[in-house]
């Protein structure tokens, strides 16, 4: 999603952008799905239609055009067919925009942070002992195993993919720590690109993609790509909704060892308030929750012996180290403090803390981008703010001169130069940034926040000039010139928007504009395209490159349709024909004219029409 994914590689993730996903055709997915007209109906047409025009004919009635005629003159003398196979989805090459989206939608096909070349050799390539406890699926053994295995964790991934190469060892490392904590589980992989049918059974949409198994039933895995955090998410699924510390030395462990804890101070272990932070707990995949009823253990945890039981704190292993709950003891409220308590004040950006972030049900988030030499100043102007928005904002640090990170994500915000910046941003479902300005401190950046949560802010898009000229028989489109351009509701419009990068949006290129060609002179048909990696616009939001999208005259305040048949000239035009608000004819040059064009322009490329479709 629009989403921050970096090109070529992987929905930022915030994907982090990465990917998003899908490298489809469009993931947007509130537009409706266009169905071609089934050949089979279009066959019987044809052959249907002289017969139905003999009696006519023979009667000598009102002359009557053959409604398929202008199909007829493309198939012939484009040298056409409708039989072209579908564009392949899993080309590396053919991605999300980048950075689809801080948030839990993104595409990772291609590489977050920039080039897919993953990390060093040595950790991104273990050694075969490094992967003992990972079993290889494939679709011949897959449904065995899952029916042996009554927990399985599955990971689908491109061997091309760096963000699977950068999982690889940490993947590794959890399968043998809980191979030899004993857990009940298996962790396993496979290689989608071998597999694709079985990773499109799954619904995979971006690598890598992480699946727990329970009883042979999927859910998503939500945490991080570390292997502290994989072994920490599969032993809370496995485990105890709560566990029981009623020993100062266990407790000094949870202390010393979570990241993150939650302890709740009960008069008894079972019971109600037992019965509330178990149902709490299990509305929460990452963090571990324990209960005692102890005065010792409740003191490690900085809770006051003395203290009106039942009392629950959130401990973290960072500058705000203690949040105390202080709502009313039931499950959701004390799941609730827990979502908006368990993050750090602001998360530095980094491949780890992306899927986290991503994954955060807060999807609305401010970002600052300083240098590094820079950030001791605004930081705790930051963190101090962000205290005040817990649970409604996400605080984001992206470390400007970071090339691995800070320099993809700034040029997806249209940011130029090392100029400490503020925005905010509305993560995935509308993408839209605001930018502030001015001076930065506690006050203006509290104005600034609240501001973005009443909607008060007016946002920004990225927009290359208009062109001078715009003749071409595809209309240029850029982010100023799309209110005129696509949303002209006298006109029905087909708008490609693409990347220059894509290897995919470069094999449509000559098909669109043969497109446009036959469709010249058609005053009421406009076919447009746009660079979604240099524009931006509310109404034409991209999930992946190429997307192409129509707004029929007449209705441009209604969500454009999405083309997701084969990209052949065929196919497209069938589908303005069924869509089309305006009916439209070819405006044919004369038989003679089209044979000399056509001999000329196969000349010209050396090569058959039908290869390009």
């Amino acid at each position: 999603m629009e989403s921050w994914q970096v090109q070529p590689a992987d929905p930022f993730p915030f994907p982090l952008p990465l990917p998003t996903r899908s490298p489809t055709l469009l993931a947007g997915r509130p537009a409706m799905a266009a169905m071609p007209t089934p050949r089979s109906f279009l066959l019987l047409l044809l052959l249907a239609t002289p017969f139905l025009l003999l009696p006519l004919a023979a009667s000598a009635a009102v002359p009557t055009s053959n409604p398929d005629i202008d199909l007829e003159y493309l198939i012939k003398n484009a040298g056409l067919d409708d039989s072209t196979p579908s564009t392949p989805t899993d080309d590396p090459e053919d991605g999300a925009p980048d950075f689809p989206g801080l948030d839990a939608d993104y595409d990772e096909d291609e590489d977050l942070f920039g080039d897919d070349d993953g990390p060093e050799e040595d950790s991104s390539h273990p050694s075969a002992a490094d992967e003992a406890h990972v079993l290889l699926l494939t679709a011949a053994n897959f449904t065995a195993v899952l029916a042996a295995r009554r927990h399985v964790m599955v990971e689908f991934y491109a061997p091309w993919c760096g963000h699977c190469r950068a999982l690889a060892p940490h993947y590794a490392a959890a399968a043998s720590a809980l191979a030899e904590q004993g857990v009940d589980v298996a962790l396993a992989k496979v290689d989608a690109t071998e597999d694709h049918d079985l990773a499109q059974a799954h619904d995979v949409q971006g690598y890598p993609t992480l699946l727990f198994f329970i009883d042979g039933v999927p859910r998503d895995y939500s945490g991080e790509r570390t292997k502290d955090a994989i072994v920490a998410w599969i032993s809370k699924k496995l485990g105890p909704a709560v566990q029981n510390l009623t020993a100062v030395d266990e407790a000094e462990k949870v202390v010393t060892g979570d990241d993150v804890a939650v302890l709740a101070f009960l008069d008894h272990l079972s019971g109600a308030h037992s019965d509330e932070l178990a149902a709490a707990s299990r509305l929460e995949d990452t963090i571990s929750f324990y209960q005692t009823t102890s005065p010792d253990v409740a003191k490690l945890f900085h809770i006051d012996p003395e203290a009106k039981r039942p009392s629950i704190v959130l401990l973290k292993k960072e500058e705000e180290k203690l949040t105390v709950f202080d709502g009313e003891f039931r499950a959701s409220a004390i799941a609730e403090f827990v979502s908006a308590n368990k993050i750090p004040l602001i998360t530095t950006l980094t491949q780890e803390t992306a899927p986290a972030i991503f994954d955060n049900p807060i999807k609305k988030q401010i970002l600052l981008f300083a240098v590094a030499k820079e950030s001791s100043k605004f930081l705790p102007i930051i963190k101090e703010t962000a205290k005040s928005f817990k649970g409604k904002l996400l605080f984001v640090f992206v470390e400007r001169d970071n090339e691995e990170v800070g320099e993809p994500v700034a040029n997806y915000f249209g940011i130029t130069g090392q100029e400490t910046t503020v925005l905010a941003y509305t993560g995935n479902e509308d993408a839209k940034k605001f930018f502030f300005s001015g001076e930065i401190s506690l006050d203006t950046m509290k104005e600034f926040a609240q501001d973005f949560l009443e909607d008060k802010l007016t946002p920004s898009y990225k927009s290359d000039p208009v062109p001078e000229s715009n003749d071409e028989d595809v209309k240029v489109v850029v982010g100023k010139s799309l209110d005129q351009i696509v949303l002209d509701e006298s006109k029905d419009v087909l708008l490609e928007v693409y990347a220059p990068w894509c290897g995919h949006c470069q094999s449509l290129e000559p098909i669109y504009n043969k497109l446009a060609k036959y469709l010249r002179g058609i005053d009421s048909l406009v076919i447009a395209k746009m660079d979604g990696t240099n524009n931006e616009h509310p109404r034409a939001k991209p999930d992946g490159f190429p997307t192409i999208l129509f707004y029929p005259a007449g209705k441009k305040s209604f969500e454009p349709i999405t083309f997701e048949g084969d990209r052949t000239v065929v196919e497209m035009y069938k589908f303005l024909k069924k869509h089309a608000a305006i009916p439209f004819k070819l405006k044919r040059p004369d038989s003679s004219a089209a044979r000399t064009d056509g001999a000329e322009g196969e000349k010209s490329s050396g090569s058959n029409p039908k290869d390009e479709l």
